[in-house]
């Protein structure tokens, strides 16, 4: 039988316009191509509230918060873009996963992250690409049991990287977008069976 691998996409954003949901786009495709099955996420679907440890003790876990883990726990590899805040991870990403974090009754721990693997994406209008960010993102993921895939693309300016019917200016870029689903993939069929 042949192995699929599973993989959950989203973005480190909740805008509707994000320059990284619109690059996830391209490593989403590049996965596909490679065989992958790819659910693709929208946080902005699945709202969730600021972590509070005592909003958990008083209520449990968030119904969002479980939707999410559900699917978190269905996927064994998850491909990310994030944007970068002030040389950091956003808010929205890094709330999902200390959300994801949390371990309902008689859940192992980390059950979202335990030996999953993800790659990583950023785009920004600046000129670093995202790359301090992204940095702050595998650190955290690889923390938390995930195998974080070397291989990784920021995409600087941003804004001037497409042209007017969405598709890329560059072919290289959309190459390097796509090689990041494909890697994820690939990774997934050597390692994952």
């Amino acid at each position: 039988m042949v192995y699929t691998p599973r993989l959950l996409a989203f973005a480190g954003s909740t805008r509707k316009e994000s320059y990284n949901k619109k690059v996830l786009e391209f490593a989403v495709q590049g996965a596909k191509s490679a065989g992958a099955e790819v659910t693709l996420l929208d946080l902005r679907d699945l709202p969730l509230p600021l972590y509070d440890g005592d909003l958990e003790a008083e209520s449990g876990l968030p119904e969002n918060v479980k939707k999410l883990k559900s699917l978190m726990k269905a996927h064994e590899g998850f491909l990310i873009a994030s944007p970068e805040y002030n040389s950091s991870i956003s808010g929205v990403l890094k709330n999902a996963i200390d959300w994801a974090s949390r371990p309902e009754p008689g859940e192992a721990p980390l059950a979202c992250f335990s030996g999953k693997a993800a790659a990583l994406l950023s785009a920004t209008p600046g000129a670093l690409a995202g790359l301090r960010g992204l940095a702050e993102v595998g650190r955290i993921l690889h923390n938390i049991g995930v195998h974080v895939l070397p291989y990784q693309v920021g995409v600087p300016r941003v804004h001037e990287a497409f042209n007017p019917d969405g598709s890329l200016k560059d072919p290289k870029l959309r190459a390097n977008l796509e090689k990041v689903g494909t890697s994820l993939s690939e990774f997934l069929m050597k390692h994952y069976v």
